[in-house]
């Protein structure tokens, strides 16, 4: 069998308070369009033509390397039906799926079992719904589909029926151009209903197939900024469930969030309130402390990160010891056994294997040694104020406190810099350097006091 697949995307979202086009609102760092366009590859369509109106521009620029995506406009929004007609030029395979930019957790598998049933001309999702308020309702005869009756156009009889639409259908093309030449708009909304073809295939004593959806945040729309938290979490605490089965201990599964990927190796643990972003990698053994938020970031066996570290794009060593409130910006490479602590900043700086910089000190465009102590206060000052330079720190160097380092220089092996040095010149090998001025007692100086 091959399909085409429409996707519904020209909706504003007016719930959504919100001038963004709803279908770009995220989850999980993924816009729902998208989330469905990947989906939708999945099953090998011919074309997938996505019917946009508000916000067109804007859809367009964001999906505009995408090949595969074909785009028609819906100027206005007259309706589901309305919106498949103007797709209809498009059409060419046997079958056309139909799905919605805003039912983002869609599934693969459930999309297959439609399409399987549909050979019969027409198949479609429905869902049992234990206050179907809202939905149009599934209204059968001796248990044959026989048509769909939206919210505001039901009976009181067809109020009680708890099976819903979802709107999803698989159709037979050449059925679905004809039965959409066939429908009006004549109801309560005064709207093209794309649901009508179903009693206009009864009528052609066409078999209407169904899948009765079993989770309902799979065929789950979205009309708000609530619904788009509530289908989030469920995507979040998915991917926990699924690392917690692999053998990672997550101390809550409610209280992490995945925005992207996490691998994890064996033994690894993560306390609570963590964020990962992009493409994290943890290693055996790798603990993380709470409320640490790491991006694009692998971290080696063995290292320990204590709590509120903001790690982004960094590579950490095995046994490393990072935190608290330790930022380590783009560009940092830790080695084996490096110590980061209280308040330490590293920005596109490289450091060397049993090195530490403990307490609150900046580490910017720098080169580290081995085994080198950096005091509390410690500046690299990298920035003239044009152009970042480089400060070199060679191995079994121990830089006192506050002390300021002006790049570009260089700190050779085994120098001790004295604490509240200012260095602005190399520094001599294994000797001791010391930049202070001379200190001196003011004799009538008197403390300032209160008026």
């Amino acid at each position: 069998m091959t399909i085409d697949i429409i996707i519904l995307a020209a909706g504003k979202g007016t719930r959504m308070k919100s001038e963004l086009p709803k279908v770009m609102h995220q989850i999980d760092g993924q816009s729902m369009l998208a989330r469905v366009i990947t989906t939708a590859k999945t099953l090998n369509p011919k074309k997938i033509i996505s019917v946009i109106g508000y916000g067109a521009d804007i859809i367009k620029k964001q999906f505009q390397n995408d090949q595969a995506l074909l785009f028609a406009l819906q100027e206005q929004q007259l309706g589901t039906g309305h919106a498949v007609q103007q797709a209809l030029p498009f059409l060419s395979e046997e079958f056309t799926l139909i799905l919605y930019g805003d039912v983002p957790l869609i599934s693969k598998s459930l999309l297959e079992q439609l399409v399987k049933i549909s050979s019969s001309g027409l198949g479609l999702i429905t869902f049992e719904k234990e206050n179907p308020t809202g939905y149009g309702r599934i209204v059968r005869h001796q248990g044959q589909i026989q048509k769909i009756t939206e919210e505001k156009d039901c009976d009181n009889l067809e109020k009680q029926i708890k099976e819903i639409n979802t709107g999803i259908m698989c159709i037979k093309t050449d059925l679905l151009i004809n039965w959409l030449g066939k429908i009006d708009n004549k109801n309560a909304q005064q709207e093209y209903y794309l649901t009508d073809i179903i009693a206009l295939a009864v009528s052609d004593k066409i078999k209407v197939g169904h899948v009765l959806a079993k989770q309902e945040h799979e065929i789950q729309g979205v009309n708000s900024v609530i619904e788009l938290i509530s289908l989030e979490r469920i995507v979040l605490q998915d991917k926990a469930k699924q690392l917690i089965e692999a053998g990672v201990r997550i101390q809550d599964p409610n209280r992490i969030d995945i925005r992207g990927e996490l691998v994890c190796e064996e033994g690894v643990s993560i306390d609570v309130g963590c964020i990962f972003e992009g493409q994290v990698f943890l290693k055996k053994n790798v603990s993380v402390g709470p409320y640490n938020i790491i991006k694009d970031t692998t971290i080696n066996e063995a290292s320990h990160l204590q709590a509120f570290n903001h790690i982004d794009s960094a590579l950490i060593g095995k046994q490393c010891k990072i935190g608290p409130y330790t930022r380590i910006r783009p560009g940092s490479e830790l080695n084996q056994d490096v110590h980061l602590g209280n308040f330490v900043e590293t920005k596109n700086t490289k450091i060397d294997d049993h090195s530490k910089v403990n307490h609150l000190s900046y580490i910017g465009d720098s080169q580290i040694g081995k085994n080198v102590n950096v005091g509390a206060g410690t500046i690299t000052c990298n920035y003239d104020g044009a152009n970042k330079h480089l400060t070199t720190i060679e191995d079994d160097v121990f830089i006192g406190s506050d002390t300021q380092l002006i790049a570009p220089v260089t700190i050779k092996k085994g120098s001790t810099i004295g604490a509240g040095s200012t260095i602005t010149k190399d520094t001599e090998a294994n000797k001791l350097t010391i930049s202070r001025a001379q200190q001196v007692t003011i004799e009538s100086w008197d403390r300032p006091k209160k008026k």
